[in-house]
């Protein structure tokens, strides 16, 4: 029998957490200054800078049921892939699409940066815009840092 490469142990432990959006046995498996690429455009998409926007995305994620089936994972030194059916069980419309997300761990093992590629992204930009909105105005909005400076 073979041992498991340490970083597959690390995303299965995140899909485990997942399957029961255990937050915290998410959160161990990645950095505190993690980035995490949701691709589309919608009320969810773009890039989630640090730990509490990842955890409060995937807090929103439970709330439409989201489900992963993974069926493929292979590493090599810095990268996991993995390729999962992700499926949603509640809101208006369906989401069941497959998903590739490329996974990178830094010097100490955990994940510091994770992009997600979407099967149909079309699917799902259409599932979240029934099912989320976003926030009024002002609080939705944001200067650009450039300006700021």
């Amino acid at each position: 029998m073979t041992e498991q490469d340490p970083k597959i142990a690390a995303i299965s432990a995140f899909f485990d957490a997942y399957a029961r959006y255990d937050l915290d046995g998410m959160r161990a498996v990645l950095t505190d200054d993690i980035t995490w690429t949701i691709p589309g455009h919608h009320a969810l998409s773009g890039t989630k800078r640090g730990i509490d926007e990842v955890v409060a995305f995937f807090n929103q994620l439970s709330k439409a049921g989201m489900k992963a089936e993974t069926f493929f994972l292979e590493a090599n030194d810095e990268y996991v892939v993995d390729i999962h059916r992700g499926y949603s069980t509640a809101g208006e419309g369906t989401v069941d699409t497959i998903w590739a997300l490329v996974w990178h761990f830094d010097a100490d093992g955990k994940v510091d940066r994770v992009v997600n590629l979407s099967g149909d992204q079309h699917q799902m930009d259409n599932y979240i815009w029934k099912n989320y909105t976003l926030a009024p105005l002002p609080a939705r909005l944001a200067l650009p840092t450039a300006i700021l400076e």
